[in-house]
């Protein structure tokens, strides 16, 4: 418990430091970058073809026009730029935090490194491929287990219970892995899975809660179109920071395990070498090499 509650509030801590911050605004840079780019080559003809597509739609076409009588003028040049940008943002920002989680787990894993476990030594228990291979399985499992228990988010109490639990899972093998693939080996990265596997998970279905904050901002998008450009942006970085937070979270608790884990082996081993000469001397008293 000492170790859950020591790796929060450091992790709380570094989310304040700048570099994390300025880490945190990636996506957002990101973002605009994209957008601004797609924006400036395939706005007009991505419009020309929404616009085409609802004009191919009889039905739709003609409650436009009862509209348009009723007093709601030029409501298709309205209507196309809304379809737009609701249909190309959700696949920005996949695009977008996709490349960030890609950038700032390793930057953040490092900050921790370099300010708390530099004496840590290096035996590389994971490679890149392990890694992409590990996170590929875990996401799989993930995403068939969401499938399978769909029907059950239907029912009040495990909506709130089951997407938190499998994100919870989903995000403690990942983030431990990154944290430990390059100073543990596979043996102590198992071990401290084995030990604090309670806790572990325990801070990744916290997480998940914490996870699903932009998701009352994406409802509110939805709610007021208008604000819409803003809330995004806002989303996104709320995003960044769980994300920022949750990786900081578990490298320090895994890092401080491995930590505790090889003070524990090391005490091991200095007690036998220790005891192993005070037995050999008590077996030579007892039992005297033979006179020549």
């Amino acid at each position: 418990m000492r170790l859950f509650f020591d790796s929060f509030w450091r992790a709380w801590a570094y989310c304040l430091m700048p570099r994390v911050m300025l880490l945190s605004l990636l996506p957002l840079v990101m973002l605009l970058l994209v957008a601004l780019s797609w924006g400036y080559f395939y706005w007009l003809p991505t419009q020309d073809w929404v616009r085409d597509m609802l004009d191919s739609w009889q039905l739709l076409q003609s409650m436009l026009d009862w509209m348009q009588a009723h007093g709601a003028a030029n409501l298709q040049g309205v209507m196309v730029p809304l379809v737009v940008i609701f249909s190309v943002t959700p696949l920005l920002v996949v695009m977008t935090l996709l490349a960030v989680s890609l950038m700032m787990g390793p930057a953040l894993v490092d900050l921790v490194v370099q300010r708390r476990f530099q004496h840590l030594a290096l035996k590389h228990g994971g490679s890149a491929m392990t890694s992409l291979v590990w996170t590929v399985g875990s996401t799989l499992a993930a995403m068939l287990t969401m499938v399978i228990t769909l029907p059950l988010w239907l029912l009040p109490p495990l909506m709130f219970v089951i997407p938190p639990l499998i994100w919870g899972w989903l995000s403690y093998r990942v983030m431990v892995f990154d944290a430990l693939a390059v100073h543990a080996s596979r043996e102590e990265r198992l071990e401290i899975g084995r030990r604090h596997r309670g806790w572990l998970l325990l801070i990744g279905v916290l997480t998940g809660y914490l996870g699903a904050l932009p998701s009352v901002v994406w409802a509110s998008g939805a709610l007021f179109a208008a604000a819409f450009v803003v809330l995004v942006p806002v989303a996104i970085w709320i995003y960044a920071v769980v994300f920022a937070f949750t990786a900081l979270w578990f490298t320090h608790y895994s890092l401080a395990a491995l930590e505790s884990l090889r003070a524990e082996s090391d005490s091991v081993v200095v007690g036998v070498s220790v005891a192993l000469p005070a037995l050999a001397s008590e077996d030579e008293q007892h039992n005297p090499p033979p006179a020549p």
